[in-house]
């Protein structure tokens, strides 16, 4: 009797330990994948800084170039008045559209019937 319940023991050993081999497979399979896992944020958090970076790159250049500009037309405080610059752009457009007119009156476009 006390053979068949060694062998009863043994089993339960047996699957005992088959399962915590399972479940220590599974812990190394999660422990790859936390660890994937950290290394994808870690990856997207160096991308997130450097588009950070970029932009902020940007936004200084484009304040600068912003700034040239004024200064060329010479908005802002003794230069230019805005009203005059957009005057300017005005004339300039009806001067355009007046030769292109002009241009179609001596070529006129050679269409028969």
């Amino acid at each position: 009797m006390s053979s068949s319940r060694d062998r009863v023991e043994d089993t339960y050993e047996l699957q005992n330990d088959q399962r915590l081999e399972d479940l220590h497979s599974k812990l190394r399979t999660l422990r790859g994948v936390t660890t994937d896992i950290y290394d994808d944020v870690e990856r997207q958090n160096s991308t997130l800084d450097n588009a950070r970076d970029a932009f902020s790159s940007f936004g200084a250049s484009l304040r600068q170039s912003s700034q040239r500009a004024s200064q060329a037309f010479g908005l802002g405080p003794g230069g230019v008045k805005q009203w005059r610059t957009i005057m300017y752009c005005a004339a300039a457009l009806v001067g355009l559209w007046l030769l292109w007119k002009i241009l179609f009156w001596f070529w006129p476009s050679s269409t028969s019937p």
